[in-house]
């Protein structure tokens, strides 16, 4: 490689084959997105020891004319010709590795580079004809509902020193959490799970990436509920994600085949002799509008076996939360956990990229709990002891998912302080998007935005999560990891919490990486974290997240989940109360999210593992 700064090589033109005609471009994108690298990095290859600069057409190609250039001389021509094609294949792979490599440190040199904590306006033609409203100009002064409290925000933290991790809330506060150990890969076995066979379940899950791990691991506990074969799932394309990727681009199948093999047959095609049938027609596709939402077991045995044991095949399309949580087998809902917490592993070059990530926030090279493991195998070194911990001294940091994207706000109907064009802006937001929602509006009594702020939905602005993080002590110095799509209002919402908090980073590499790896880097830099704090509790990704953190934390794998009803309440005195009383009603808001409790019936076993079917308590 050559040094910064060097003259750009010329490049030679590239090849096209029909080897690769037979692909689909989902296959391709990934090693394309690796091979390029970041072009706004401006990192460069050189171009090799060859004078590229005459063109000649070779034929040869089929449907195809490859561009090369001459040297001088037709003999020193034709060598070069056969010396290209005799390791073509070579070249290929030594440039998609070089890009790979590239874009590694290309990420990890732009983490904390400011260039890259980018918050672009969201952009949408329904309510700005130029892309771009107002509303969303970061020229325009931050909209601040709280600046009585951000100033004495701001004289706390200047008083303590920005290196400071003195906060309680880097711990867990209750002691407690340290007695519950995983324990759902322990396998027990139902008779006849394995050998009695009534066919085969294929499942293509909509939605985002956390959506979709949640509908696998439902799959599973259906399939061994019907006694069935349950093809490796499929994820549908989305037109708001707009990710083609597939199970086994973010997960490793062999890994999710073998952890379950005693549970379920599991294969990854299915057979010839069925592929070609019309599900549809012979009556064999389920949707999610002939499934209820959270069905019981005995929905499944009454309404899907039938057709299971009639057609031999069921496909599950869509298959958001169709399946509850309670009433639920006990050896089902043990499946359930280890499929989540056991069977699903990100493939290497994601684990590869997630272990750059987190060594670069910490600037430390070795795990520091069974977390790190799980999330990222063997591209971490393994768990140190508390005293070589010590010494290393490891920097802290802190994961926040805001969660304050354009749909979320107009969905809410609230306000949030952004003047007449926010207002219109979000109207004409709802009008494309939430057509349904305005319509239902009209049949009900309309709330005012005050009202629904103190019954606690609307969602937490960037402003409000860094008051919630100084109230709980955090120094001006702490990292913090910004998970999540991109924030509404760009820049300039993101103000109040930069101008308290400026050492925040987040993945910059929106444009180049698909949606599904950036949502499995933010799960693991999320999940990894010392404290992981979420603005909003039902999100997939904070339940997620927060579950994996209790499965495998330890005790030591702190969660802030801020109560939205009572911060407003705390809010709404933003114009008399002291700091000091700011501070401890916070506080207590938080520990009162951190209190040890068993899974309750109905609850997300996700979520909270915290049960016999998952976990074992020891005392």
């Amino acid at each position: 490689m050559g040094k910064q700064g060097s003259p750009k090589s010329p490049r030679p033109g590239s090849l096209s084959f029909d080897a690769y005609s037979g692909l689909k471009e989902y296959q391709l994108r990934w090693n394309e997105m690796l091979q390029n690298g970041d072009p706004s990095l401006g990192r460069r290859v050189s171009g090799g020891e060859y004078n590229w600069d005459k063109p000649i057409f070779v034929k040869g190609f089929k449907n195809d004319s490859v561009k090369y250039n001459a040297s001088k001389g037709g003999s020193a021509g034709k060598k070069h010709l056969w010396w290209l094609l005799r390791h073509l294949r070579s070249i290929i792979f030594t440039f998609m590795l070089l890009g790979f490599f590239f874009l590694l440190d290309s990420l990890m040199f732009s983490l904390f580079d400011p260039t890259f904590l980018e918050y672009s306006p969201y952009p949408s033609k329904a309510y700005d004809e130029k892309g771009r409203n107002a509303a969303y100009d970061d020229q325009e002064k931050s909209p601040v509902l709280y600046s009585r409290l951000l100033h004495m925000a701001s004289l706390s933290l200047a008083e303590k020193d920005p290196e400071e991790t003195v906060s309680k809330s880097w711990k867990e506060q209750f002691p407690q959490a340290s007695t519950w150990k995983p324990c759902a890969d322990k396998n027990v076995k139902r008779a006849g799970t394995v050998n009695n066979h009534t066919g085969f379940i294929l499942v293509s899950a909509n939605g985002g990436l956390n959506q979709q791990r949640v509908a696998v691991c439902n799959a599973v506990a259906v399939a061994s509920l019907l006694n069935a074969t349950l093809v490796i799932p499929k994820f549908l394309y989305s037109n708001v994600w707009k990710d083609p990727s597939q199970f086994s681009d973010i997960y490793q199948e062999e890994t999710f085949m073998y952890t379950l093999k005693d549970d379920i047959n599991i294969i990854k095609e299915l057979p010839s002799h069925l592929r070609s049938l019309d599900l549809e027609a012979i009556g064999s596709l389920v949707t999610d509008a002939d499934l209820a939402k959270e069905a019981t077991p005995n929905e499944y045995i009454k309404n899907i076996l039938p057709i299971l044991l009639r057609n031999g095949i069921v496909h599950f399309l869509g298959f958001g939360n169709r399946l509850g949580f309670d009433p639920l087998p006990s050896d089902l809902q043990k499946l359930r956990c280890k499929c989540n917490f056991h069977a699903l592993k990100f493939v290497p070059k994601i684990q590869k990229i997630g272990s750059l990530l987190v060594k670069r926030i910490r600037k430390y090279d070795s795990a520091r709990s069974m977390l790190d493991k799980q999330l990222l195998g063997n591209f971490i070194a393994g768990v140190l002891s508390g005293e070589q911990v010590a010494i290393a001294s490891p920097s802290k940091y802190l994961a926040l998912h805001l969660r304050f994207e354009v749909d979320m706000v107009a969905y809410s109907m609230c306000d949030f302080g952004g003047g007449e064009n926010e207002t219109r802006e979000l109207q004409a937001y709802r009008e494309e998007h939430f057509p349904l929602l305005l319509e239902r509006l009209k049949k009900m009594k309309p709330l005012s935005p005050a009202e629904l702020r103190n019954m606690g939905r609307c969602p937490l602005t960037p402003e409000e999560a860094a008051l919630v993080l100084a109230g709980l002590g955090f120094s001006r110095g702490t990292y913090i990891y910004l998970a999540g799509s991109q924030i509404y209002g760009g820049k300039s919402r993101m103000r109040p919490i930069s101008s308290l908090y400026p050492n925040i980073c987040n993945l910059g590499f929106h444009k180049v990486l698909l949606s599904h790896p950036l949502a499995a880097l933010d799960f693991i830099a999320c999940a990894a974290s010392d404290v992981f704090a979420m603005t909003d509790s039902g999100s997939q990704l904070s339940s997620l997240v927060s579950g994996f953190r209790t499965y495998y934390g330890g005790g030591n794998a702190p969660t802030l989940r801020p109560s939205k009803k009572r911060l407003a309440a705390i809010l709404q005195e933003n114009s008399t109360i002291r700091w000091q009383s700011f501070e401890n009603r916070i506080r207590k808001m938080i520990e009162e999210g951190q209190r040890v409790h068993i899974r309750g019936f109905g609850r997300s076993i996700y979520r909270q593992p915290r049960c016999k079917e998952c976990m074992c308590k020891h005392h």
